[in-house]
């Protein structure tokens, strides 16, 4: 399936569904960021995952799909194919690897390619879930998610993509209780920029100015309430100090009596010296 389009838009599908073809199996990719969601639950792909397919079809294994949404699924073996069969109440429905074809109750609904395996999975294509079995498809853009509405009701992600500032929130959390060490860019010991510096280095891949007089005169721009992710400065005699704000009115730096831990923007020692957020 080829998405497009904004975020949650109800997908119709209007043309004959396409299955992933042997044909086409060394030209398809995994698609590991897509995940696939029946109603509220995702759905685990314990062997082989969703592919993209030449046509920029998405095609999904098809056992877990289909128990998924509440079909008995059987295969057998006959000479060099797989014949699966998929039942649920008064539907059948009958594939096998090497056709062109899917039996829909007993009724040939064709398709414009072979029928193959890939990784041992026989797959099928989101598509075939909208427009054979009627049900609708949302995706959801920004996470990468296709939700099937099995029931009909309308259904919120069961999961979310860690945005990029919840990874590196995570990333300087892996670094708490690091000792604090004067010029320290290193996790052997940090001093408070040099902890900064080695943050937005290896999860951003950004190179900050040294010390936190620099990053607050000219890194980024300045923002009235931090959000999390943003830098927070703090001031003795000048710019004195600097740490990463993590929300909730806290944040998280190197401090030359603990080392790198977690502080309360509202505690009387960091608002007394609080000067400002900036947002790189």
């Amino acid at each position: 399936m080829k998405f497009s389009g904004k975020s949650f838009v109800f997908l119709f599908a209007f043309v004959s569904c396409t299955i992933f073809s042997a044909a086409h199996a060394h030209a398809a990719a995994p698609n590991e960021g897509v995940k696939i969601q029946i109603n509220d639950k995702l759905v685990n792909f314990p062997e082989g995952q969703p592919v993209v397919d030449t046509h920029s079809q998405l095609q999904v294994p098809n056992r877990p799909l289909m128990e998924s949404l509440g079909y008995q699924v059987s295969w057998s073996q006959e000479d060099r194919e797989v014949r699966v069969t998929m039942k649920k109440g008064d539907q059948t429905l009958v594939l096998k690897t090497g056709d062109t074809f899917i039996l829909v109750n007993g009724k040939k609904v064709e398709v414009n390619s072979m029928i193959g395996m890939e990784q041992g999975s026989v797959y099928i294509p989101l598509r075939f879930v909208s427009e054979t079995l009627g049900n609708k498809v949302q995706w959801d853009e920004e996470n990468q998610l296709a939700i099937v509405d099995a029931d009909g009701k309308y259904h919120a992600p069961a999961w979310y993509k860690a945005k990029k500032q919840d990874t590196m929130l995570q990333f300087a959390k892996d670094y708490l209780g690091v000792p604090y060490k004067w010029g320290g860019e290193t996790p052997v010991g940090f001093d408070c920029s040099g902890f900064i510096r080695y943050v937005f280095t290896h999860n951003r891949g950004i190179d900050l100015p040294r010390t936190s007089t620099e990053m607050y005169d000219s890194a980024g721009v300045a923002v009235a309430y931090p959000s999390p992710g943003d830098l927070v400065f703090f001031s003795k005699s000048g710019t004195s100090h600097v740490g990463i704000y993590m929300g909730d009115g806290q944040f998280i730096s190197a401090t030359s009596s603990h080392g790198v831990r977690i502080d309360s923007l509202a505690s009387p020692y960091w608002s007394n010296r609080y000067i400002g957020a900036k947002s790189i």
